[in-house]
């Protein structure tokens, strides 16, 4: 029988490729921000890194919650005003970002930086997320992913410090 935090840890990433992210999409955004501090990194390590913030509970927690929100808006399930703030994604609505802190939080203040950079320019798969094609609604699945490409950037910061996260 299979462990619950193993169901939780498969439904993440279940939720995360039918929203149109990959993992390797993450990693990108994590060799972005650190290709100019690290010598010889590869894609290989900026997706262990993914992979590593990936195994945490509250992780799951925070996706699960976020794209669920994204799902309900999109489909009509929330009362107004809140539905028309989420899939507007009202820049003043901040709770999308204050879920994101939950996931950049578990690797140190490096990682809230990381966020409010990919937060304001949005590149890579962020962009993509954002554009909200085809009226899906993303209010939190771009903060989702931002934070979590921030904190495997701040966790691979640190193991190359020497401070082991």
């Amino acid at each position: 029988m299979e462990n619950v935090v193993d169901v939780i840890h498969q439904h993440a990433l279940q939720v995360l490729r039918e929203r149109g992210v990959h993992l390797e999409d993450i990693a990108q955004l994590v060799y972005d921000l650190q290709s100019d501090y690290q010598d010889e990194l590869s894609m290989q390590e900026c997706r262990f890194h993914v992979d590593k913030v990936l195994e945490k509970r509250e992780i799951h927690n925070a996706i699960i919650t976020g794209i669920e929100i994204d799902r309900l808006a999109e489909e009509g399930h929330i009362r107004s005003p809140l539905l028309e703030m989420i899939r507007s994604d009202e820049g003043l609505y901040g709770v999308d970002e204050v879920l994101a802190f939950s996931i950049t939080n578990v690797y140190g203040s490096i990682g809230l930086t990381n966020f409010g950079y990919l937060d304001k320019l949005k590149p890579g798969i962020l962009k993509e997320i954002n554009a909200h094609l085809g009226g899906q609604v993303n209010t939190f699945l771009d903060d989702i992913v931002a934070a979590i490409a921030a904190a495997a950037s701040s966790r691979l910061a640190h193991n190359k410090a020497g401070t082991r996260a």
